[in-house]
């Protein structure tokens, strides 16, 4: 615990989406647990509805809402990814770009310690530098995600990669040594071409996270060496830059927020008449918005594998006629908020068909889940790629060129994995890696030595 004297004051700027706020919470609420000031910045609509903060933080973290400029294109009540339903990102951003001058004002009066930013603020390392702040770059990303994404830093910055068809993302980059399935599929590299081209807010991705890690003064990433560690070292290496490993950071179980929650009592009541292991819990997470086929097709799969399930759908519109009435018994399409962590924590949960964000995949394996794979966005394709890799799950079969999938390689994929002999060994590896993604005090102890230097390498004029 610092005491007053060697506190710092730490401000927290996380790019709008809730895959990314909740991490920078997380680390949020580990620098305040050891002594230090939190400011974590954002708008007033997403501070509203982060989840509460322990009462013995409240003193260490402020809230500071910074109102989005208005943008054409982006109507008023649009302040995360979540909100965008069809609209294109590049116009967020392009708003997210115009808190720099306010932003400005805020360090200027506060004058922190550290800025801790995400990949969007590309401007930031100036801003900092100006006034002489030390800046860290915090990933959220994994450590193979970064290495695909390009062969330097420089590459990054200028837009120099050689890879420019679909195609070339859809086999391992040259610059990884060692043997590999890290790549695209077809359908997911489209995604990759237009990361690294300009958008409609003027600057490519690419730009950004090169920016943002290039004039920082260190990097912070989500991982660590005991899973797969090769992948940090040849980013390291790759970026020349110093890289710290928070460690996966495992949310910690907080049953106490949920024990008296009507939505929980529900959901453990169900829960609890299952047998052990025997149900498939389902969440694609907040980003992933299906299409009528996709929603259709995912549903009648999950009927026809005749697997108990848990499906978390927060907006069912499109599921085939009749579903909810022939499932019952079986399945259940919960409709509201439901407590991820809790759920994957019960008995009788045995598996997790996920869309393999970083974040879900490190709470399905922590409990030692096997993976049933859906990958739709960013770079969920490449985690998709590496968990097959390590066997801790399998990947829906889907069509190359458009990504489609069928009913049946749905349900065959939840019945290989819950109930046929073939899935042992990934219930075992799963069970396995856990030891590595549920060791809270490991990865506390990564996120000791991060604070650690924040508090010994702040600007020594400070």
């Amino acid at each position: 615990m610092a005491d007053k004297s060697s506190s710092l004051h730490v401000v927290m700027l996380p790019w709008l989406a809730f895959g990314h706020f909740i991490p920078f919470l997380e680390l949020s609420k580990f620098i305040a647990r050891r002594g230090h000031k939190v400011s974590f910045v954002s708008t007033p609509k997403n501070i509203d509805r982060l989840p509460k903060i322990p009462p013995n933080l409240a003193s260490s973290i402020s809230f500071v809402k910074i109102p989005l400029p208005p943008v054409d294109g982006l109507p008023e009540n649009v302040e995360a990814t979540v909100d965008l339903g069809g609209l294109d990102v590049a116009v967020l951003k392009k708003a997210y770009d115009g808190l720099e001058p306010e932003l400005t004002r805020f360090l200027e009066s506060s004058v922190p310690d550290w800025i801790i930013y995400d990949f969007a603020p590309y401007w930031i390392p100036h801003i900092a530098a100006k006034l002489n702040i030390s800046k860290s770059f915090f990933c959220i990303f994994s450590a193979a995600s970064l290495v695909f994404s390009a062969p330097s830093l420089d590459a990054m910055v200028a837009g120099t990669d050689p890879r420019t068809k679909l195609e070339d993302f859809t086999v391992p980059p040259k610059w990884i040594p060692f043997k590999s399935k890290l790549a695209f599929k077809l359908h997911e590299s489209r995604f990759v071409v237009r990361s690294k081209n300009l958008d409609g807010s003027g600057v490519s991705d690419m730009y950004r996270v090169g920016s943002a890690i290039k004039g920082a003064d260190v990097t912070l990433i989500r991982y660590c060496p005991e899973f797969e560690g090769q992948w940090l070292k040849l980013l390291e290496d790759l970026l020349q830059r110093h890289i710290i490993p928070l460690g996966l950071m495992p949310p910690p179980m907080e049953k106490s927020i949920v024990e008296n929650n009507e939505s929980w009592i529900a959901i453990k009541d169900w829960l609890d008449g299952q047998g052990k292991g025997s149900v498939v819990f389902v969440a694609l997470g907040s980003e992933v918005s299906l299409n009528q086929l996709q929603l259709s097709e995912l549903a009648l799969g999950l009927e026809l594998s005749g697997v108990p399930f848990f499906w978390a759908l927060r907006n069912p519109s499109g599921l085939p006629e009749g579903f909810d009435d022939r499932v019952k018994g079986t399945g259940i399409v919960w409709k509201n908020w439901a407590p991820q962590l809790n759920i994957l924590s019960h008995d009788s949960v045995g598996g997790f068909l996920t869309h393999c964000g970083w974040s879900s995949s490190i709470e399905g394996l922590m409990f030692g889940h096997p993976l049933i794979m859906l990958p739709f966005i960013i770079d969920t394709g490449l985690i998709a790629r590496i968990m097959e890799e390590k066997q801790v799950g399998i990947e829906i079969p889907r069509n190359d060129v458009d990504g489609s999938y069928t009913s049946h390689s749905v349900a065959n994929s939840v019945r290989l994995i819950m109930v046929e002999n073939e899935g042992k060994i990934f219930k075992d590896k799963a069970k396995e890696i856990s030891a590595i993604f549920g060791d809270q005090d490991l990865h506390d102890s990564y996120l000791h030595k991060c604070v650690d230097y924040l508090e010994n390498k702040r600007h020594e004029s400070k």
